[in-house]
């Protein structure tokens, strides 16, 4: 539960290029700073920053149209299963980046990255149009909203780890690191905009009114990624050049325990089965995942049942959580203390935080509830983050983010949908203090791990690509 991202939640697919540090393209096109400045990354270089509004307009949509199709579940067209249905809906919406995480790399590794970008937006902005249209005719059937959610969180799942792997293509070496920074902050900043957005235009104007916006960026998203030239020099993207470089890499770092040759390809479970501290903590946060994303379900039902208010409650307590998320992110790193000590701490904090509006049902104690809920999610994902950073051997990196995001992103589903069914029989206020009991067993548990952590080694900057997978799962 990040803002986010999260990571993310979306580098699931990350194709194997970016692991390989693929060469970057030639320079790309520039604009000279004013006074000797050196201007931001997205002003002097037209292609990523044309690309980086794509980024914006596309996770931005599909926030709003998550965040605002769950109101309109709750508030209006659900009925008496609207927890049920709302449960469904936030199953249906995150089940692409888990179940097509395979074939969304084989794509990206196999086709020039502005088709998939161009190809995925214009695709999710048909759809919705298609929607929309449909909203305006006549009522919007249930079944049609989660047909509508499937396909635009397939497309983005297509979008999201391919554009983290076009970094390469459209800057310049010494830029990596600040583009990724862009993505990274652009993913939380998108999602908190997305999600103060969809619960108002909801109210204001319907699901018509919310899905016809996500059509109009979707679409200009597209027309930004057609209209933006990709680089096709030498060292410009090539799925051949990609595959060698892939294999290059592994070479290098997976040697053949006679050192003859090349190994094969560690599998995750090899990884994991050499590292009994990494999973452990993994499973720590997955099973800390089954209740903290379970919020998104909860929360929309406590500003119903509870507070009796409308979509402007629920933008507020989106707004909170995501604002405490990156506060939490810049500030993680100065905390001291070693990262299962602090991961307890904040897991425990976070307890008390979800557990609170349960005991006092009011909407002040909800915001700031979800302000400090953030807070220790953000700080979670930086600490963690680096830890695995530093204990993961450096050829294993990229295979385990990936598919460790797909490992956490996995219980989002599951926490939707047994959130949901509670919902429609228990009081939200008594799934608050559920959520706070799943989690405190779960920091006594990684509090006990943290006993026989290992030393890390001094830290190191980030391998170049690396997705910011975060240990306590987003669903944005």
């Amino acid at each position: 539960m990040t803002a986010h991202g999260t990571a993310h939640g979306t580098a699931a697919g990350t194709a194997p290029e970016i692991a390989a540090g693929a060469a970057p393209a030639t320079a790309p096109a520039t604009a000279p700073a004013a006074g000797g400045r050196r201007l931001p990354l997205v002003l002097r270089n037209r292609r990523f920053g044309a690309v980086w509004a794509a980024q914006v307009l596309t996770q931005a949509a599909g926030r709003m149209f998550q965040v605002g199709a769950v109101w309109w579940l709750v508030g209006y067209a659900g009925g008496a299963d609207r927890g049920l249905a709302s449960g469904v809906f936030l199953a249906v919406s995150t089940l692409p980046a888990v179940a097509l995480a395979p074939l969304v790399a084989r794509v990206i590794a196999r086709c020039p990255h502005r088709t998939v970008l161009g190809g995925s937006a214009a695709a999710a902005g048909l759809v919705a149009l298609g929607t929309a249209v449909w909203t305006y005719s006549t009522a919007l059937p249930m079944t049609v909203a989660y047909g509508a959610a499937l396909l635009l969180a397939g497309c983005q799942a297509l979008f999201d780890p391919c554009l983290t792997t076009s970094v390469p293509e459209l800057v310049e070496d010494a830029d990596i690191e600040a583009a990724t920074g862009f993505e990274l902050a652009t993913q939380s900043l998108a999602g908190l905009a997305g999600g103060l957005l969809g619960p108002l235009v909801v109210d204001a104007a319907g699901p018509a009114g919310i899905i016809t916006g996500c059509a109009g960026a979707y679409l200009l998203a597209a027309a930004l990624i057609g209209a933006t030239r990709f680089p096709t020099g030498p060292h410009a993207h090539a799925p051949d050049q990609a595959k060698d470089a892939h294999a290059a890499v592994q070479a290098t770092d997976a040697r053949a325990p006679d050192g003859g040759g090349p190994a094969a390809p560690r599998t995750l479970r090899r990884i994991l089965a050499e590292l009994p501290f990494v999973r452990r903590v993994l499973l720590c946060f997955a099973a800390a995942n089954l209740f903290t994303t379970a919020v998104f379900v909860v929360m929309p039902l406590f500003t119903r049942a509870v507070l009796h208010s409308d979509g402007s409650t629920v933008a507020a307590l989106e707004a909170a959580l995501g604002a405490g998320t990156l506060v939490g992110s810049f500030t993680g790193g100065r905390l001291p203390g070693s990262p299962t000590a602090v991961g307890a701490g904040c897991l425990g904090l976070l307890a008390v935080a979800l557990g609170l509006p349960g005991l006092l049902g009011s909407q002040a104690a909800a915001v700031g509830s979800m302000a400090v809920a953030g807070w220790c999610v953000g700080v979670i994902g930086v600490r963690f983050v680096a830890l695995f950073q530093r204990l993961v051997p450096t050829g294993d990196r990229a295979g385990f983010f990936a598919v460790m995001q797909a490992l956490l992103g996995a219980t989002f589903p599951v926490s939707s949908l047994v959130f949901g069914l509670l919902g429609d029989h228990l009081s939200p206020r008594t799934l608050c203090l559920v959520q706070a009991l799943g989690v405190l067993p779960v920091a006594a548990a990684l509090w006990w791990t943290g006993r026989r952590e290992p030393a890390t080694p001094d830290p190191a900057p980030a391998p170049q690509g690396a997705p910011a997978a975060q240990p306590i799962e987003d669903a944005r």
